[in-house]
Formats: C-alpha cells, sequence, structure tokens
C-alpha cells in the first residue's frame, strides 16, 4: 500500500502487480515484449494504487528521443492532402513510421523568417524534406541541428541525404518522345524561386540561375530535346506557374496561347500540370502532344506521354535514410507512351 500523499512510482507499481521493475517499464514504453496476461495484471495493479504515467513530454525530456518524424512541407498544408503525388509520398514516410513504431509530424514552411524557428521548434527526432530551394535557411539550420535528415528532389545538401531522380535526362527523353509530333513548343514550368511568381516568358529570359533544383534541372533537360531537334531555345514559350496544381497550369496555359499558331508540344512538369494545360486546350483550334511527369493513371488515361516517378517508394526511401539506414539514393526513371497516342 503507498503512503497517504505519496505519489506512486514504478517500484510500487511492480510490488503490487508482484513482478520485477523492468516488467513494469516494459508495459508500458515497450508492450510487445510483456505476455498478455503479465500486462494486464500490470495495468490493473497501476490503476489500482493510482500510477499515472509520465506525459510524453517528460519521457522526451528524460531520454533525449521524441520518436517522432518531422515532415518539412514547402507548401500550404493542405497540398500534402490535395496533391495526389504529395499524398503517394507521405503514404511511404508513413509505411516507415508504422514499422519502426513512430509518429509523424507535418511541419509546413511559409518561405518567411519564422521558418527555421518552426522547423527546429519541432519536436521529432528526424527530419523528411519535401524539395525546396538551393537558398532555403532551413537546409542549413537543420544540418546545424545536428538531426538526420533526407530530402526528396533536392537540393544537395552536405548533412542530408537526396533522394532524387535524374531530372535532366528523363526531361530529355520525355521530350524527345513528344518533338516526334509536329508542333511550336511550350513548356509549363513549377516555379523558379520562393517568392512562385507566375509568369509567361521565353526560353531565353530565364535566370542564370534556377533555385529550385528540381525545376533547373527539368528546364536544363527540355533544352537539350529542343536543341537536338534543332529548335530555337531563346524563343521557346515558358509559362511558369506559383504551384503544381491542375487549375494553375489551366490559366497558364490559356495567357500562353495568345501567338501560338498550330499544333502545339506541352512541356510540362507533372501530371498535373499536364491535366490542366490539357483541360486549357480542350474544345480549342489547337491539336497537341503533351508531356506530364508521374506517370498518373488519369494522365496515362487521358493520353498523356509521362515519366514514372514513384513517389511513395521515394517516401519510404527518405524516412529509412533519415533513420539512418543505407539506402541507394537514385529512383530509377521511364517513359511511358500512352496506347492511343497523344490526348489532345
Amino acid at each position: 500500500m503507498v503512503g497517504h500523499g505519496k505519489r506512486p512510482t514504478l517500484k510500487d507499481v511492480a510490488a503490487a502487480a508482484d513482478v520485477g521493475v523492468m516488467t513494469v517499464s516494459y508495459t508500458f514504453n515497450q508492450p510487445t515484449r510483456v505476455a498478455e496476461e503479465t500486462r494486464r495484471r500490470v495495468m490493473a495493479a497501476a490503476e489500482r494504487i493510482g500510477y499515472l504515467r509520465p506525459d510524453s513530454t517528460a519521457r522526451a525530456l528524460r531520454s533525449g528521443r521524441t520518436h517522432q518524424l518531422g515532415v518539412v512541407i514547402g507548401e500550404h498544408l493542405s497540398y500534402a492532402f490535395d496533391d495526389p503525388q504529395a499524398r503517394l509520398f507521405l503514404a511511404g514516410v508513413a509505411d516507415v513510421c508504422v514499422e519502426e513504431d513512430l509518429g509523424m509530424m507535418l511541419i509546413p514552411t511559409r518561405g518567411d523568417d519564422s521558418d527555421v524557428d518552426r522547423v527546429l521548434g519541432a519536436a521529432v527526432d528526424s527530419f523528411v524534406i519535401w524539395t525546396t530551394t538551393r537558398d532555403d535557411p532551413v537546409l542549413d539550420a537543420i544540418v546545424r541541428s545536428r538531426r538526420t535528415a533526407a530530402i526528396q528532389g533536392g537540393p544537395m545538401t552536405d548533412g542530408i541525404v537526396c533522394i532524387t531522380q535524374d531530372d535532366r535526362s528523363a526531361a530529355a527523353a520525355v521530350a524527345t518522345e513528344a518533338l516526334r509530333h509536329v508542333g511550336t513548343p511550350l513548356i509549363v514550368s513549377f516555379p523558379l524561386d520562393r517568392q512562385r511568381l507566375a509568369c509567361v516568358g521565353r526560353g531565353g529570359d530565364l535566370p542564370e540561375s534556377v533555385l529550385f533544383p528540381v525545376t533547373e534541372k527539368r528546364l536544363a533537360g527540355y533544352r537539350d530535346a529542343l536543341t537536338n531537334a534543332s529548335l530555337d531555345w531563346d524563343s521557346t514559350v515558358v509559362t511558369v506557374v506559383e504551384r503544381n496544381r491542375r487549375h494553375d497550369a489551366e490559366l497558364a496555359v490559356r495567357a500562353a496561347l495568345p501567338g501560338l499558331d498550330g499544333p502545339l508540344v506541352v512541356l510540362a512538369m507533372s501530371d498535373e500540370l499536364a491535366l490542366g494545360a490539357d483541360d486549357a486546350l480542350s474544345g480549342g483550334p489547337h491539336t497537341a502532344a503533351i508531356t506530364g511527369w508521374d506517370a498518373s493513371v488519369e494522365a496515362q488515361e487521358s493520353g498523356i506521354i509521362t515519366v514514372t516517378n514513384p513517389l511513395r517508394e521515394q517516401g519510404r526511401l527518405c524516412a529509412q535514410a533519415a533513420l539512418g539506414s543505407g539506402v541507394d539514393p537514385e529512383v530509377e526513371w521511364n517513359i511511358v507512351v500512352p496506347v492511343r497516342g497523344s490526348g489532345h
């Protein structure tokens, strides 16, 4: 019996349940190590004597670990649920968290001075980072925190494992496939930097340094393919979207269409952007071969030429790398050409 006014301890629970102190500890912290009958006896004894298990914050302070994996999303938080590829990526991270008995915390960033404090203040042991820009201060802050981390798509950062594809080669390959169709090229691009300014311009107007590495490499691959096809990169129309959203692409393509005559070859950096381009062209005078990226079912059914990009597997690899497992950091890609050819 615990004395009046004295807070019960693990030792008191052990005495009440007639087991060792380590058995009580395992019951609360690693229950799979304790037989079901013993676990029930310990829990009943704890309830009988009024033992209150320390909260997770107290346990974390004692152990130095939170058993939480943080996922840094450089998008609106709703993007993680709205975008089909982001959902697949997070599902891959979640798969590993379930296997390793970890929690998963989503940490959105906004591109302002509060990002570093928000990320470093998160009670997590490791980080998985959705692709961001080379000048994102969050990257250096995570490295300085000495917490392990992995990033999808880049940028390459010392101290952070990068899980990625050879985006430049894949972009050149999918553009070359699309250029089998005769048409004027039109590029639908991801944002160029953290300002995310939507605009319509020409290849020759693009800045020398594009800070999103995925955008930079895919633009370079498109340029390789157009140059090899003897097409003028400098005059190629490039429309840049604010975010990877289907509606954004529809508006961007509509804005770019004036002055473009005849059939088109639309090179879009994702299936969502490709589907938005298809929406913009539907019912209009232009025929088009359209490329995307991610090999989604909807894109393939719409006749879009696309690139495999297994985001769920990349989520798994990022989580495993962030937890210290050795993984192959480069993901293979393939071109997928729909059986019925171009969709529009």
